[in-house]
């Protein structure tokens, strides 16, 4: 594996350039209105709303677009939910791993977000901004270290090496070893559609500079 293609340094971007592109709330697909939505929507929207906490009133946009493919919204979140609710990786390293998934795919909104979770999960904000330097940054314990790097080679190259396999096998089972490349592709995926469709962030939600 190339070390180019493992992105462990700060990997420098323009933030405001990237909320602008991505996150400026000129969505590309206008959200269902309230009286659109069918009995099943309603109730995984309030479940959903429930189980994250949203800030806002009513049904955030980003529930009311995507109920225009329910099957996809679904099985997304689905994956999501079942990673936060029933997954077995520690709270504290599952926000590292979110964060930093954040970060690499440059997802405003996700990052914003889970610096929130991250925060009441154990994480603080010294290490919130170390999470945007990466494995490289100094400071992390070996486990961490490793937990980090684990998710800029399943980025950069869709794979995670040995190396980084065995440091995190003496303490992960291997259930939560499963977990992390399910994790990372399950926040990928939810990066790239709300990337794409320009959803704006929710209220509370400062993007890159939230910490």
């Amino acid at each position: 594996m190339s070390p180019s293609r493992v992105q462990s340094g700060p990997t420098p971007f323009d933030l405001e350039a990237r909320e602008a592109q991505v996150a400026s709330g000129d969505q590309r697909i206008s959200p269902l209105e309230l009286e659109e939505f069918t009995e099943e929507a309603q109730k995984i929207a309030t479940d959903l709303q429930a189980f994250f906490g949203s800030r806002e009133k009513g049904i955030p946009k980003t529930f009311a677009t995507m109920f225009k493919h329910p099957g996809l919204y679904r099985g997304q979140m689905q994956l999501g939910l079942e990673l936060n609710q029933n997954g077995t990786l520690p709270p504290r390293e599952r926000e590292m791993v979110i964060l930093r998934t954040a970060w690499l795919v440059r997802s405003p909104f996700e990052w914003g977000e889970h610096v929130t979770y991250g925060k009441k999960l154990g994480l603080t904000s010294e290490e919130i901004e170390r999470i945007t330097q990466g494995s490289s940054a100094p400071g992390w314990n070996e486990h961490d270290r490793a937990v980090l790097r684990g998710v800029e080679e399943l980025i950069g190259d869709h794979a995670v090496s040995d190396e980084t396999w065995a440091i995190l096998a003496r303490t992960w089972s291997e259930q939560q070893l499963m977990e992390l490349p399910g994790l990372v592709g399950s926040y990928t995926l939810t990066a790239m559609i709300y990337n794409t469709l320009r959803f704006g962030l929710l209220e509370g939600n400062e993007g890159f500079n939230q910490r």
